[in-house]
Formats: C-alpha cells, structure tokens, sequence
C-alpha cells in the first residue's frame, strides 16, 4: 500500500523542537520537512538528506529585510510543494508556515495546524489566520479552547 505524503513545515526555534517531537510518525508517511536554514538546524540535511527542505530564515525583528524574504520564500514554498505535492500538511507554525498552508489550501492539501505550547493565553498570528481555514486545528492547552472554539484539544507534545 503506498504511503500519504505529508509534509511536516515549522520555522526555526522552538517551533521546530516541537515538530520533531512528532518524528515517531514520520515513517508511517512518505514525509517530508520544511524548516529554515539556520546554523542550529542544518545538520538535520545529513538525518533527512532528500527529506528536507530548506527556507530563508527571516524575522520580523530585521522589519527592512523581512518583506524580501518573505516573498522570496513565498516563491520557494510554491516550489517545494510542487515538487512534494502533499496530501497533508502538519505544521506547528509561525510565520514561515503561513504561505506554505494557504498554498496547500488553494491545491487540496488538508492542513493540520498545532498552536504552539507556548501560548495558554494568546493566539500566535499565524494561528489566527491559519485557524479560518485549518482542516484540524488542535490546541495544547485547554484554555486556549476559549480562543479558538472550533479546535481539538490535543495535549501537550513534549
């Protein structure tokens, strides 16, 4: 039986500790695992070698560079999913998740968005925007259920 293909996306950081958390699950898939470059994380090439994508890494802390590669990785993104054309996409967020998500959207991917263990009290602005259209939408802590009405209470990943 061939396996679904499922793209697991993050940005760097703790949002990426989070999503490796799920890597018990990777071989059940044909996955595949989108993050940005950064001195921290690009020795995961040699762990995932073709299994692993690479984004610029941008914030919004650096705000006169951060549109460019924004858009640059807006574009990126757009090639990688042809490349993978995954059937879901699970993302822990922030921003670099964002276009990646409305992309598989717009070409049939189910999206399956996990708000991040940091937040209890606030929505993360990738979460809101991603939460209006996210097939599952699981939340890690309860109170964030007052926030987010329409998610599943998953639990904590760690």
């Amino acid at each position: 039986m061939k396996k679904k293909k499922v793209m697991f996306i993050s940005s760097t950081g703790g949002h990426l500790d989070e999503l490796m958390e799920l890597k018990p699950m990777f071989d059940k898939y044909d996955y595949h695992i989108v993050t940005e470059k950064t001195k921290s994380n690009v020795k995961l090439k040699s762990k995932y070698q073709k299994r692993i994508s690479y984004l610029v890494y941008g914030t919004k802390d650096y705000m006169l560079t951060y549109p460019f590669k924004l858009l640059y990785n807006c574009f990126k993104s757009l090639f990688i999913y042809i490349k993978v054309r995954p059937k879901y996409i699970v993302t822990t967020g922030a921003h670099t998740a964002g276009p990646m998500c409305c992309l598989g959207k717009i070409f049939g991917s189910k999206i399956i968005y996990i708000e991040t263990f940091a937040n209890s009290k606030t929505k993360s602005a990738t979460g809101s925007i991603i939460y209006k259209f996210a097939d599952l939408f699981i939340v890690q802590w309860e109170t964030m259920l007052e926030l987010y009405p329409k998610a599943t209470f998953g639990g904590w990943i760690f």
